[in-house]
């Protein structure tokens, strides 16, 4: 098969992509990928290096935008529509898959368009607004938490949850170093979080008693490395300061707790790894729906909620004595973030798209 992947934008509409289209390849080695995203997303550096093909089109999003900027950019869209059009009679797809971010949306619908099969995935519980629209038009809508369902028609509507990459999956098969020592893993993303990282630093003076019973491993990104990094050295923690963390299945895999940001991909991460976090959101995510995406771990007795208006260096170091003094309230937590997995994600969707693209070839016939 021929299959469109398109949006992107953050890691977090890009990754389950990403994982799918390796199931894709997994499948038959023959099917061709072709992502397509914008200049400005990630995609635009990660999906080359992996060695997909990768097309451009000209979109940018509107919400929270003065009126002459929304005019201006509505402009674009008959130019968008276009591009799409090119991209789709050059490459002649036999699925499109939108996984969220603006270059999803004049895909899809020129697709949709052309009588193409279309799906889309949703990796939040809160949906944005270009799939809310989405659904409407496509065939299949795969959703990663049931409390997505209320936002899409019920009858083309499959919880499916998040795909997690191949790589992930098999990192948390590693063998796991026997470390007396209680393991912290920090994580803002992939630009990483300067609140956390202050946060953190912030909490290592309340942290002290138990300095010598800590390893703790810090994605910082590149703003904050240095200041992290010696705020840590002058309270002589044990702490590996990292730029980016490549390879974070193992590393998951070694955390006793995760303290993150609430994106789509870490909360599915979190939960096929089991582990217990504290979460705090990002509040300016678009409709807020980090908040949302905690919520459903929160509600599950997964993970504890710190909103970032709250959050300050006496509250994190409070929340992470708690589960320090308590291993077995933080078992259960990472039972309970394991219920909500879907390890199987990525095939199960896979398996339902070809199911599709059948069934539209024989009606088509």
């Amino acid at each position: 098969m021929k299959i469109i992947i398109a949006g992107g934008g953050t890691g977090g509409h890009l990754f389950p992509g990403i994982a799918l289209a390796e199931e894709f390849t997994h499948r038959d080695l023959i099917n061709q990928i072709l992502f397509v995203g914008t200049l400005q997303g990630q995609e635009a550096e990660i999906v080359p290096k992996l060695g997909y093909s990768l097309r451009f089109i000209e979109v940018e999003g509107i919400k929270g935008k003065k009126l002459s900027s929304k005019l201006r950019l509505a402009g674009k869209i008959p130019r968008s529509i276009l591009q799409s059009y090119r991209i789709i009679r050059n490459f002649r797809p036999h699925l499109v898959i939108g996984v969220g971010g603006y270059a999803s949306g004049p895909l899809v619908i020129t697709a949709w368009a052309l009588s193409i099969p279309t799906v889309i995935h949703e990796q939040n519980a809160y949906p944005g607004i270009t799939n809310r629209i989405l659904g409407w038009l496509v065939k299949r809508i795969f959703i990663s938490f049931p409390e997505t369902r209320r936002y899409f028609p019920e009858g083309k509507t499959r919880l499916m949850g998040n795909p997690v990459r191949g790589q992930f999956r098999e990192g948390l098969k590693k063998k796991k170093e026997q470390e007396d020592k209680f393991s912290l893993l920090l994580l803002g993303g992939s630009q990483g979080s300067h609140r956390i990282n202050t946060t953190m630093v912030e909490a290592l003076k309340y942290l002290k008693e138990i300095g010598e019973s800590l390893k703790i491993i810090h994605q910082t990104g590149a703003k904050d490395f240095e200041s992290v990094s010696r705020a840590y050295q002058a309270c002589r923690f044990d702490a590996e300061v990292r730029l980016f963390i490549d390879d974070i299945g193992p590393t998951y895999h070694q955390a006793d707790l995760v303290i993150c940001r609430a994106g789509a991909t870490t909360i599915a991460e979190l939960a096929v790894s089991c582990k217990a976090a504290i979460l705090i959101p990002f509040p300016h995510a678009a409709a807020d729906h980090q908040r949302f995406n905690a919520r459903v771990l929160v509600d599950k007795g997964a993970a504890e909620l710190i909103l970032e208006d709250d959050l300050n260096g006496e509250l994190l170091a409070k929340a992470i004595l708690k589960y320090y003094h308590n291993r077995e309230l933080l078992d259960n937590m990472g039972k309970r973030s394991g219920s909500i997995a879907h390890p199987q994600s990525a095939e199960e969707i896979v398996n339902e798209c070809y199911r599709l693209v059948f069934s539209s070839a024989e009606d088509a016939a």
